[in-house]
């Protein structure tokens, strides 16, 4: 027994030996593919069995295993890779970004989800995918780049008020803005300012500092912010730090911008005889004297001239003043990051510092910025965080599209007059047809400068593997100061002889808390279950003072101190709450069986006593079909998912007082105080309500190199808020009540292809959107708004209501417009009057576009990649307020367009341009003479950039070195006449004064070289 026990010892020892002896030790390192940066903590296991490992901070690993062993190599968003070690004792991996599974992770609003398990809709936005596009604000960069989003720059300022539009209006009288929400902290995004032309605080924030923008669009996504969510929200989030090495990032960028396009004016020659032939024509209509040619006609035309005839009639004066308007514009950037982090330490850290000339004259911005974001795991179980944004920015303002020292306004002026006076050989105000603008330029001021700080910290506790606690408090804080100084030469505009000058200061503090469990668990392996449950709250104050003075002792005193007189101040302030409790219910059965509920009380200080409070829910169903066995015989098809949602949001962007009875303060009889009633209340005011149902597909096919959605919605809008007529006995015009519907439906289409893969790759993105607006009820009101826009019951909101244009009376010259009577059968007889009065106001068109969407392409070989936008709408009208001065065929003495050139001049003349008659009003009047299709499409971003070998940059010790070459606006094609097609005049934009052009500047073509640097 004893030897048999003995010979089983050595046999076993033997065969130990023998496996030991087969075991070898396998070290190496594992790398970034794209910057080759060292990579710690990324797993290391032994396929088939339980031994593996991880890289150390170096990115350095050490295992023993069999030489016929597969290693897998595996990190959270990069691409497993599985190796055979065979008689290797040192393998190094590269690891790539798995940007598809990356892509699939969205912010869903207090939390994340998996894109395959998402049964809302919500277009996500990659910060890498906006990165280092020449615009001042993020909102620009996204134009073109997600469904169902149309984004409009009001004109071509710097600095400007933005509009975002998420599937359609959805309000009349309330804001169609989205709710934007940073890091978890909603942001002031309303102009705080004085001017009518607005500013956009969201350009205080540098986009180059952000990872993800995801935009919630139907009720599913949205209802979890209950109130404000009927127009959408937009999550922002920004970089974090990752663990491993410090890496540096560096980047440069300069360049400059012009206009996307120039108008055609007429030149001297051409002026004199347009009006020579206007006046001539009043002259033979026996409504003007016969004295009127050679007399005050031309003497006019002297004064326009500074009293030089020979300037004029000789060509001597021959002034292009559009080309006075514009300027050179160029830009340079700087930006600088660094990230990095341990097992328990992660930080992130930017600046910025940016300086933008506009291409109009006096227009500029400049921002600095800088972020910190850091996160810390005290504990196992407790991480605490904090993320700040500081920026100052300072824009260098323009007056609003309708003011006369708006610099557009100069192209007014006739081509006869000469920039400088002859007569004092220096620029004055009192030679030209109207104020000139250049008297702005050079001796006034109008800065607006803002301080802004965005910060949270938070603290999250792990209580078990599937229950979680965050608290977060954050605050957004912007400041914005007004300084404006205008010269006494700026007098004919300002009727100050002496100079004037105005400050103000703005003060807009928000405070928000967010708290709230997270629940996830699998049970049985079969349900899934993820759960929220918190609340938050919100507090605003706001506080605004300003002063006005005149007189100064010359231009070099500029602040309202040395004003001998004091003309005006002013100080108010204001401050509204939320109070909200939020929970959401994500279950998910077999993976393929999805269902989410949500649901948001929200208590708001803004509305009547009856009101004070609303509950907000909305749930959704997904079906993930190509999971079910009988779809599994398809290899082609690697997702088919249908998901429905159905939800109610609301709207509470209304004044913070507009549900109480609010008297105001007077300065009553003979100075003495006193007080008045302003406004009477409605404890039963309420929010607008907007119920939304959304149905959508998405799919997928060939691994998901072809993949897509397509989504049909209809939201309705209920007890909107107006400002109802109330009988005059109650001592009040109008109140606020919630009475009237609005609807939006239409489709979202969205297409992603990767086209070829390998060494050369392409890829394709397409997203397609039509919306119809339609104003179900409003009481019977009709809401006028911009120049002939107008909200009506049975009409889209701001559609163009206004008398038609017939052409022109071949016989006469005479401005025709139709005059339609009904026939006895019911029909229409369409006749035609020279008498504008006679014709009826009818819908002449429609500024909401019918489609809107984008098309981008990315070709990349080896380092030299290749990226190209297209961004467009169609089906939409935009009427040119200014045309009635602009292209008048001669009605005053503001130059023309060169098409005025076309007039009717003798009897048989076809053409659209009636005959020049100066103060005739012949074709002036408002009509659809002036309206035009506002279809285009734009180059919107064009990228071509160079990434150099991993091989040479490594020798300069840098991990990557990028080169590039960016143009924005490149080209644009449309039939559209004015400056450009994008355009919504400042000082009318809102939710009625839709696609108005006054004198709005064009967008910039912006072209800039960059680099980019990574260490």
């Amino acid at each position: 027994m004893k030897k048999t026990t003995l010979l089983f010892l050595f046999c076993s020892l033997l065969s130990l030996s023998a496996v030991v002896a087969q075991e070898i030790t396998v070290t190496g390192k594992v790398t970034a593919a794209e910057d080759n940066s060292v990579l710690p903590g990324v797993s290391v296991q032994v396929q088939g069995t339980q031994r593996g490992t991880q890289s150390d901070a170096s990115g350095n690993y050490s295992i023993s295993t069999s030489p016929n062993a597969v290693l897998i190599f595996s990190f959270v968003g990069l691409v497993p890779q599985e190796i055979s070690v065979g008689n290797r004792s040192q393998i190094d991996v590269q690891l790539s970004a798995d940007t598809r599974s990356l892509s699939e992770v969205v912010v869903t609003g207090y939390g994340t989800q998996s894109k395959r398990n998402l049964t809302g809709n919500i277009a996500k936005v990659s910060g890498a995918e906006i990165a280092n596009t020449p615009v001042t604000t993020f909102e620009q960069a996204l134009q073109g780049r997600a469904a169902g989003v149309q984004i409009t720059s009001l004109n071509g300022k710097l600095g400007q008020g933005i509009q975002m539009r998420i599937r359609g209006s959805s309000s009349v009288t309330a804001s169609n803005e989205p709710l934007y929400v940073l890091d978890g902290i909603p942001l002031t995004t309303k102009d705080q300012g004085t001017s009518s032309a607005p500013q956009n605080p969201l350009a205080d924030i540098n986009f180059n500092d952000i990872e993800s923008i995801d935009i919630l669009k139907d009720a599913s996504a949205a209802a979890i912010y209950g109130a404000r969510a009927s127009n959408g929200v937009v999550l922002i989030t920004t970089k974090k730090g990752k663990s491993g090495k410090t890496k540096f990032s560096v980047g440069y960028q300069m360049g400059s911008s012009k206009p996307t396009h120039l108008r055609d004016w007429l030149n001297t020659a051409q002026y004199v005889e347009l009006f020579s032939e206007a006046v001539q024509n009043e002259i033979d209509a026996g409504n003007l004297p016969a004295s009127y040619l050679t007399g005050s006609t031309y003497s006019r035309f002297d004064r326009y001239a500074a009293g030089d005839r020979a300037g004029w009639q000789t060509g001597k004066f021959d002034t292009d003043w559009q080309a006075e308007a514009f300027q050179k514009a160029p830009m340079g950037q700087f930006d600088i990051s660094a990230s990095g982090g341990d097992a328990k330490t992660r930080f992130f850290v930017s600046a910025q510092y940016l300086d933008q000339k506009g291409i109009l004259i006096k227009n500029s911005f400049k921002r600095l910025s800088g972020r910190v974001n850091l996160d810390h795991k005290a504990t196992d179980r407790l991480t605490l965080g904090v993320n700040v944004n500081l920026a100052r920015t300072v824009n260098g303002r323009l007056s609003n599209d309708n003011a006369f020292s708006t610099p557009l306004q100069i192209i007014a002026l006739p081509p006869i007059t000469p920039v400088i006076d002859p007569r004092t050989n220096e620029l004055s105000g009192n030679y030209t047809l109207y104020y000139n603008p250049l008297l702005n330029r050079d001796f006034s001021s109008n800065v607006s400068t803002s301080y802004r700080i965005i910060g949270n910290i938070f603290a999250e506790y792990k209580f078990t593997n599937w229950l979680k606690f965050r608290s977060e408090l954050g605050t957004d804080i912007y400041n914005l100061n007004e300084d404006q100084y205008f010269g006494k030469e700026t007098s004919r505009n300002t009727g100050a002889p002496n100079g004037q000058g105005f400050s103000s200061w703005a003060q807009i503090t928000n405070y928000t808390t967010n708290n709230f469990f997270t629940l996830g668990e699998t049970f049985a392996d079969k349900h899934d279950v993820d759960l929220i449950v918190g609340m938050t709250f919100q507090k605003s104050e706001a506080s605004y003072n300003s002063v006005t003075g005149q007189e100064f002792p010359s231009n070099a005193y500029r602040k309202v101190i040395s004003a001998a007189n004091i003309t005006a101040g002013s100080s108010s302030g204001s401050n509204f709450s939320f109070l909200s409790y939020f929970g959401r219910a994500n279950y998910r059965f077999l993976n393929k069986y999805l269902l989410s509920l949500s649901g948001r009380v929200d208590g708001s200080s803004r509305f009547g006593a009856n009101n004070r409070y609303g509950f907000f829910p909305a749930a959704s169903v997904g079906w993930v079909i190509s999971d079910e066995t009988f779809l599994q015989d398809i290899p082609s098809l690697s997702l088919l998912k249908l998901r429905a949602s159905y939800g109610l949001t609301g709207n509470a962007e209304i004044g913070n007082f507009d549900s109480y009875g609010l008297y105001r303060g007077d300065a009553g009889y003979a100075g003495v105080p006193g007080q008045r009633p302003e406004q009477i209340e409605n404890p039963d005011l309420r929010w607008e309500q907007t119920t939304q149902a959304d149905i959508g597909l998405e799919f997928g096919f060939f691994a998901g190199r072809l993949s897509g959605e397509v989504d049909y919605y209809v939201k309705n809008t209920h007890d909107l808020l107006l400002n109802i007529n109330v009988p005059g006995t109650s001592g009040f015009r109008s109140q606020l009540r919630n009475i009237g519907d609005l609807e939006n439906k239409g489709w979202e289409f969205v297409l992603r292809s990767d086209n070829t893969t390998g060494a050369f790759k392409w890829s394709t993105s397409l997203n397609l959107a039509a919306n119809r607006n339609k104003i179900l009820n409003l009481d019977g009101q009709v809401i006028e708004g911009g120049y002939i826009n107008r909200a009506v019951e049975g009409q889209p909101i701001g559609s163009f209501y206004s008398i038609e244009y017939a052409g022109v009376d071949p016989a006469n010259g005479d401005a025709l417009y139709y005059v339609n009577s009904e026939r006895p059968d019911g029909s229409l007889d369409r006749n035609t009057t020279n008498n504008p009065n006679e014709a009826q106001r009818v819908v002449i068109g429609n500024p909401n576009p019918k489609l809107v969407g984008g098309i981008s392409n990315n070709f990349s070989y080896k380092g030299l990649e290749f990226n190209i936008l297209f961004q467009g709408q169609a089906g939409n009208d935009i009427y040119n307020g200014g045309g009635k001065f602009q292209s008048a065929n001669g009605d005053f003495f503001d130059n023309q367009t060169v098409d005025q050139l076309d007039r009717w001049q003798k009897p048989g003349d076809i053409t659209n341009v009636p005959q020049a008659r100066l103060f005739g009003a012949n074709g002036t009047a408002e009509s659809s003479r002036y309206l035009q299709k506002g279809d285009y499409l734009r180059l919107k971003n064009a990228t071509l950039s160079y990434t150099l070998p991993v091989s040479l940059t490594s020798r300069a010790k840098l991990d990557r070195v990028r080169l590039y070459v960016t143009g924005q606006n490149l080209l644009t094609f449309t039939k559209y006449t004015g400056w450009d097609p994008e355009v919504n005049a400042d000082y009318l934009a809102g939710n009625i004064g839709l696609g108005n052009d006054f004198y709005s500047a064009p967008q910039a073509k912006t072209i800039i070289v960059g680099l980019n640097l990574g260490f």
